[in-house]
């Protein structure tokens, strides 16, 4: 049975599927002839855009404000799968659904992190395998438009030097991003260089900052913010007069409040890893979110 086919047939089976889910996306993937290229979240979507050069049109699997690890495609997602040309993952494990995702559509996919030197998890039911947040690091994500360009390339050789030029001016402001961090970091007291989060996505920017990392759960599961995860981390936080812990835009911070309950630190600014925001929201861009984090990172800390 086709994806197409399948849609039809569970819209019918159904009825409680939303009107959206059963009816094909209508948004920038609108065809207007260009080839079409999917990537899983929204993050790679701005990426894939400034390397695109307009040469093709770039869409998200997930939407704004998406939990990405857990996410379940919808059939929606199985007709504009069914429809492109292309399909960019992260990889490193971090869309669990992807596989049977791509078992039910032809196109092509290629893995952005090929190349990247990864940090494995320290700890958990994910303990030795690599951190998939890699894109957290603005050196990685240099890596990450290397990879594009070269899938766009292949995807439409004619436009191999519109990619090269798109790429080569982006990297450019990611370098200019980099440093933008480097300096605003450097700005958190020798005392306080402790970032203490929910899920340990920042294992890359902890590392290029020489923050040290600590965080409630190493990925996000169904089993986050367990008693020993809070005890563990408020433990940390207590011997160490962290000033204060952070949480991710895309989870529950309950656990991580129970945290500031515990040991009288503060909560600070809601950092943004898995998902861009709306066009309106504070991240709207890639280069946005990690100006965005290394400000509330530095607003949290800096005044210990």
């Amino acid at each position: 049975m086709s994806s197409k086919t399948w849609l039809v047939a569970v819209c019918a089976l159904v009825p409680s599927l939303t009107l959206t889910a059963c009816t094909p996306a209508t948004d920038e993937a609108s065809d207007d002839g260009r080839p079409l290229v999917l990537t899983t979240f929204t993050v790679l979507a701005d990426m894939t855009e400034n390397v695109a050069a307009d040469r093709v049109r770039v869409a998200s699997l997930t939407r704004p404000g998406a939990e990405i690890h857990g996410y379940e495609p919808t059939p929606d997602d199985l007709v504009r799968g069914q429809d492109a040309d292309l399909i960019l993952e992260n990889g490193l494990g971090l869309e669990a659904w992807f596989a049977q995702f791509t078992d039910r559509v032809d196109a092509p996919t290629a893995v952005l992190t090929e190349g990247v030197e990864t940090i494995p998890i320290s700890s958990g039911e994910y303990e030795g395998e690599p951190n998939p947040h890699a894109w957290m690091s603005p050196t990685n994500a240099l890596t990450y438009v290397d990879n594009i360009q070269a899938a766009l390339t292949e995807l439409d050789p004619e436009g191999a030097d519109d990619f090269a030029e798109a790429a080569a001016a982006y990297k450019e402001e990611i370098r200019e991003v980099s440093g933008y961090l480097e300096t605003e970091l450097a700005e958190v007291p020798d005392r306080s260089r402790a970032l203490v989060t929910c899920e340990g996505a920042f294992s890359y920017l902890a590392r290029d900052a020489d923050l040290t990392e600590r965080y409630l759960w190493p990925v996000n599961a169904e089993r986050e913010g367990t008693p020993q995860q809070i005890a563990a981390v408020a433990e940390f936080v207590r011997d160490n007069d962290v000033p204060a812990v952070f949480c991710e835009s895309t989870v529950n911070d309950g656990a991580q409040r129970s945290v500031v309950r515990e040991t009288g630190t503060r909560m600070g600014p809601t950092l943004y890893v898995d998902s861009l925001s709306e066009a309106d929201g504070p991240v709207p861009t890639y280069l946005d979110l990690l100006r965005h984090d290394a400000e509330a990172i530095v607003e949290g800390l800096a005044d210990a």
